[in-house]
């Protein structure tokens, strides 16, 4: 069995993941690779709550605002990268620490992924077309044809999943759901899982006041300055997407703000759903000292 270990530290957003991670990281003497898909890119900063400079500081961070939202960059690329760095990291550390929400990133370094065939530019670019031209409808409908297997599995509300199955459906004239369940890649480190929860009260409580001082640092000026690139995936997410409508006077300050915390609790929500799968995960208290929790990691 390896003696390298991969720590990953999960839990919804405004858990407090980011101070934990940087504490046992520290007690481990060691770096932080970052899972946080919203985290990547360096255009994004106070509405994806990016760690503070002083933060990075204190410890070496690896996969924060390292790319551009102009690029694609797929969770297929992050894995083998992060599979890389780990690489150089586990020849000088025997415990690495992953934090950030981002469950499906995560798995994809833990587990590996499902394989697919390479999807050329001209048929990204058909479907994106085909889905300006048709809307989620027609996504839905093509996706049904082309793979009704897999639209039975699919969140049919989710326009970037739907894209991708298609892409892989047209590009290699197979249905997407035949290439999942393959064998995956054998990783040469055990991984640990360590998920923080609160009552959802408080959490609520945490994420709505968190919006309310992201919004204090400068959102609103943060998601102006990227309101002509709305349409890139990057910025169809939380904290971003409800202020577009702000700008073009298609609502209120009020009530962007009051769907970015909407958005956020449903967010948290569906990833503490995700975490319920993780069956060997040491589950804590997020208040619970990281002394203590280093110490059971220790054994």
């Amino acid at each position: 069995m390896s003696t390298k270990n991969l720590i990953y530290i999960a839990g919804p957003t405004g858990v407090g993941k980011t101070q934990l991670s940087l504490k046992i990281a520290k007690l481990f003497d060691t770096e932080i690779i970052s899972c946080d898909s919203r985290q990547f890119y360096k255009e994004m900063n106070i509405g994806t709550a990016v760690p503070a400079p002083d933060e990075l500081k204190e410890v070496k961070h690896h996969f924060i605002q390292h790319k551009s939202i102009h690029e694609v960059y797929t969770v297929g690329d992050f894995e083998k990268e992060a599979i890389k760095k780990l690489d150089l990291l586990f020849k000088k550390k025997d415990t690495v620490i992953m934090v950030g929400g981002s469950g499906m990133y995560a798995d994809a370094v833990m587990f590996g992924m499902d394989k697919f065939p390479e999807v050329p530019d001209e048929t990204r670019n058909q479907i994106n077309v085909f889905y300006k031209t048709h809307g989620l409808k027609g996504l839905q409908e093509l996706l049904l044809e082309k793979d009704p297997k897999y639209y039975t599995r699919v969140d049919i509300n989710n326009p970037v999943r739907l894209i991708r199955a298609l892409e892989v459906c047209i590009a290699s004239d197979k249905p997407f759901s035949s290439f999942l369940g393959m064998p995956r890649a054998p990783r040469n480190f055990v991984s640990k899982m360590l998920i923080l929860h609160c009552p959802r009260k408080i959490l609520y409580d945490k994420i709505n006041l968190r919006v309310d001082q992201m919004i204090a640092a400068g959102l609103e000026e943060e998601a102006h300055k990227l309101l002509s690139y709305k349409e890139l995936s990057p910025l169809k997410t939380v904290g971003y997407k409800e202020l577009f409508p702000y700008f073009e006077e298609k609502s209120d300050l009020e009530t962007a703000v009051s769907e970015i915390k909407k958005n956020s609790r449903r967010y948290a929500k569906r990833q503490i759903t995700w975490f319920k799968k993780y069956d060997n995960a040491l589950c804590f208290p997020a208040n619970t000292p990281a002394e203590e929790i280093y110490s059971l990691l220790e054994e």
